[in-house]
């Protein structure tokens, strides 16, 4: 799949938020979201679904921590094949034909620069699980909410050799302005060092929320020639009753679509406290573009 043909006419629709909506569906919070690919297929793929109809082209995959490391710390590591098979598998079905299927890929959750883990097992984790999801049917890879450009990279370089197209996003929530990740990367030193590394596209998930997402989009936008993926929070979170509450509302994130369009933002979608909803809105908003 070429990237440059998808997004020829316009910006297109990705996807909202995965793991609240999984927890709308019986999900303890807490419990790793991943292993529901083998225990809840059906529970995996109804959230998939419920986003092709609210008008994504492009879904993820329910497989964001599905890598050896993180895994490890769920019990589940030694599942590691199958969970990632079939997460891109649920989606790929789900999508019926309608939505290209970007299978997610997060963190390890552990530091490299303090010597946590060594960097080749980072790479063999992160070779291992673009395979199996390769294998289980996925269009693209999607590198999401990195925060190190050194785990970005080593990312990035086990993708690639899948010979899919690979995008490659960071988190932007710290420093003075919330302009960095928390390891203190700019949107411009992450956007020329994964162009440099041989990505598809970059940019930035999750973070502190829609609004300041233009300005990071642009940002991006200035320091590289590749398509530029956002998928902002529905704001900054407040606790209520134990649980995350996010009071930006699907009308509200949906206005600032067309803003991150004319920042030069080529996908755009949501992520936490975003839900179908939210995509159903930001359709009918940039449907009138």
């Amino acid at each position: 799949m070429n990237l440059t043909d998808l997004i020829a006419t316009g910006p297109v629709l990705a996807d909202g938020a995965w793991g609240t909506e999984l927890q709308k569906r019986g999900l303890p919070l807490g419990e790793c979201p991943d292993g529901w690919n083998l225990s809840r297929p059906e529970s995996v793929a109804a959230v998939a679904r419920s986003y092709v109809d609210a008008g994504s082209r492009i879904i993820l995959t329910n497989t964001f921590r599905a890598n050896r490391i993180a895994l490890s710390a769920c019990g589940m590591d030694r599942d590691i094949l199958a969970i990632n098979r079939a997460g891109a598998a649920i989606s790929r079905q789900a999508g019926g034909g309608r939505a290209h299927v970007f299978a997610s890929m997060g963190p390890i959750g552990k530091r490299l620069a303090a010597g946590e883990v060594k960097q080749p097992e980072v790479l063999a984790a992160f070779e291992q699980q673009a395979a199996a999801l390769a294998e289980g049917g996925a269009d693209a890879l999607l590198i999401e909410t990195m925060s190190d450009v050194s785990e970005a990279a080593l990312a990035l370089g086990a993708a690639r050799k899948t010979g899919l197209p690979v995008i490659v996003s960071f988190s932007f929530h710290t420093g003075e302005n919330r302009d960095r990740t928390m390891t203190g990367v700019t949107p411009e030193q992450a956007a020329r060092q994964m162009t440099e590394e041989g990505a598809n596209a970059v940019g930035a998930n999750c973070g502190v929320g829609i609004a300041a997402y233009v300005s990071i989009c642009r940002r991006l936008r200035s320091a590289t020639s590749l398509p530029i993926w956002i998928k902002p929070n529905a704001g900054l979170p407040e606790m209520g009753n134990g649980n995350a509450v996010y009071r930006t509302t699907p009308e509200k994130f949906a206005s600032f679509l067309p803003a991150l369009a004319e920042a030069g933002a080529d996908f755009l979608g949501g992520c936490c406290g975003t839900s179908p909803d939210f995509i159903r809105a930001g359709a009918k908003v940039m449907a009138k573009r």
